[in-house]
């Protein structure tokens, strides 16, 4: 099984319940107004999105950091009200989504080796700077998901003076196994789009926990957006000895929410709890029952998924 899940995961990566919230304000369509950011770095054009409703200020920047072989375009499945990126600009929140350098609508690298965790932590430094300057904010708060777990928590321990609060959901703490990368990039990213997905005891996705429109919508974005080789330098990052710490949690001294399912199958939650007591200032656990690895979709947890991060970030001062 171990074997099975490693090479699964090639295929891509992204203790307590807080009672259900409800908030009652959501952005109309008219209202949320999107726009694209010019940005560099290293002479590289960085993909940089904006969602604003512009009927009221924002209470706050966030910035989503997206995992291993998709790119940012996983925040906003447009399909009902699944969109995490349009939900939380309708509670009041201007939202960015960043693809790293050599992902999807940023530009292309000769070296895939080169946009490892490193190089992505300072893409998202350059965004987090560009939004700071557009915004007037001092900080921002910063979400990762699965290796953007990596990258933003290497981010949030180098410059722990741009961020209010981070948020790690489905956190790589360490490496997964000792697998040699030798492909500068990986092809045909798409090939696997639905393996995240919770199967059945059938092994077809299980329609009980994440809908068919979400799973489609999903594969056409991929399809549309990062249909061409990605990257290795994060994937030879995270297949390294299990030995090996991949987030510096004893560096990061930013308030931290921790956010994993019981079902994940490349999150050890013994791992991760251990990892939690080693911020020098604590950090929160939410591991939600019976939820995998795309919980943010999954019918029952996304809705608490997302009302729990703006719980989280909203209680945070200033």
């Amino acid at each position: 099984m171990r074997h099975y899940r490693v090479f699964r995961y090639i295929g891509h990566l992204a203790l307590s319940f807080l009672p259900v919230l409800t908030f009652a304000f959501e952005v109309s369509a008219a209202a949320l107004t999107e726009k694209d950011h010019d940005l560099e770095r290293n002479g590289v054009k960085l993909f940089l999105h904006s969602y604003i409703d512009e009927s009221k200020p924002p209470i706050g920047n966030i910035l989503l950091v997206h995992g291993l072989t998709f790119s940012s375009h996983e925040f906003d499945i447009d399909f009902e009200d699944y969109s995490l990126t349009r939900w939380l600009a309708g509670q009041g929140y201007a939202v960015w989504i960043l693809d790293i350098a050599g992902y999807a609508r940023s530009g292309v690298l000769e070296n895939g080796f080169q946009p490892d965790s490193d190089y992505a932590a300072e893409d998202i430094n350059a965004a987090v700077d560009y939004i700071i300057k557009a915004s007037g904010q001092s900080k921002i708060d910063v979400l990762g998901w699965s290796w953007g777990t990596v990258t933003g928590g290497r981010f949030a321990a180098k410059y722990p003076e741009k961020i209010r609060s981070l948020v790690l959901y489905a956190p790589i703490v360490a490496g997964l196994d000792k697998v040699y990368v030798t492909d500068a990039f990986k092809t045909e990213p798409c090939k696997g789009a639905d393996e995240d997905f919770q199967r059945n005891e059938s092994g077809v996705i299980d329609p009980a926990i994440t809908d068919d429109g979400v799973v489609k919508l999903f594969a056409a974005n991929c399809l549309k957006y990062d249909n061409h080789p990605v990257p290795n330098g994060g994937r030879r990052d995270l297949f390294v000895s299990p030995n090996n710490r991949l987030i510096p949690t004893a560096q990061i001294k930013v308030p931290t929410l921790l956010i994993v399912g019981s079902k994940d199958s490349y999150v050890s939650i013994d791992l991760v709890k251990e990892a939690a007591s080693t911020f020098p200032g604590g950090a929160e656990l939410r591991v939600f029952k019976d939820a995998g690895h795309s919980l943010y979709v999954e019918r029952p947890h996304y809705k608490e998924f997302r009302e729990s991060v703006f719980e989280f970030i909203t209680r945070q001062p200033n």
